[in-house]
């Protein structure tokens, strides 16, 4: 199969018109054209629905098309290993990891990795589900759970609990809960059980719910979830984490808290030798000894 056929082939249907491929791609759209004639023609497969609107993908085409993507992620993972060097640290590096811990602990402390490497380009793709690694969806990952995929290097970062944060301003003005009983005066925020989220929290999330609430505010995130609470509308669950970087959050009910959530740090095992991988897992690692060195001061007496 002709590969600079596939090549114009995928920037057609990735970009959905002759004329935009043609510009990314510095081809007229008659030559693209006619490139795309002949791998259909080669195939004996119709790819393109022809469409006023544009280019629609057949079945076929779909087929085709997932097979070039997975070519290209491969193809960006085997160029970008060649540039590493073996003493410099540079180029694109797609982390995913959740909303929340991407938001609210990962993105704040970008910039010591930036001083560091301020060559590295860091694409932060913060979504709940779970990019597939050994398909290179993503580079590095940063999971609430142990990853099942094989062909993984993990490494367990720290442990997580969710539990109920107010802030000081909210507790002035309102009574400090003390037990399940009391939380009939009190407006609960927290994420809805239908929004994807780390299993503890669902199950904290219900527990609570079993339990009269004065009122209940729900986010499809713990940024939300956050803001809610700083901004004096209730009492929130949250990460533990939180705590350290928003010394407002008063944590109330201590007893009540969610089952451990492992945090694990996960790349594949072809990116073993990347400079760019070992940059952003070193630097993980230091800001989380760091944040239990923190934790552990702020603990003592």
């Amino acid at each position: 199969m002709d590969w600079d056929k596939l090549r114009i082939f995928h920037a057609v249907a990735d970009a959905g018109s002759l004329t935009h491929a043609g510009d990314r791609l510095n081809l007229s759209q008659s030559a693209v054209s006619r490139q795309i004639r002949g791998l259909e023609e080669s195939l004996g497969a119709t790819l393109f629905h022809r469409h006023a609107r544009g280019l629609i993908l057949t079945e076929q085409g779909e087929l085709l098309f997932d097979a070039t993507s997975a070519m290209t992620k491969r193809l960006d993972a085997a160029a970008a290993r060649i540039r590493d060097s073996e003493e410099e640290v540079f180029g694109d590096l797609r982390v995913t990891t959740t909303t929340g811990f991407g938001t609210l602990w990962l993105a704040p402390r970008l910039p010591k990795l930036y001083a560091k490497h301020p060559d590295l380009r860091v694409d932060l793709m913060l979504e709940e589900r779970v990019l597939d690694l050994p398909m290179r969806e993503a580079d590095v990952a940063i999971r609430m759970k142990e990853p099942s995929q094989a062909d993984l290097i993990r490494k367990k970062l720290m442990t997580v609990r969710m539990c109920l944060y107010a802030s000081s301003s909210y507790l002035k003005e309102h009574s400090t809960p003390k037990d399940y009983g009391d939380l009939k005066d009190h407006r609960l925020i927290c994420q809805n059980t239908d929004s994807a989220q780390v299993g503890a929290s669902v199950s904290l999330v219900q527990e609570l719910l079993t339990h009269e609430v004065g009122s209940l505010l729900t986010v499809n995130n713990y940024f939300g979830v956050l803001q809610g609470v700083l901004h004096n509308l209730g009492i929130g669950v949250l990460p533990d984490y939180l705590a350290h970087d928003f010394p407002d959050l008063v944590r109330v009910m201590p007893e009540v808290q969610s089952a451990d959530v492992p945090v694990f740090l996960a790349y594949p095992e072809e990116l073993r030798q990347s400079q760019r991988i070992s940059a952003f897992r070193d630097f993980v690692q230091e800001e989380i000894l760091l944040y239990r060195k923190q934790l552990k001061s702020n603990q003592k007496p």
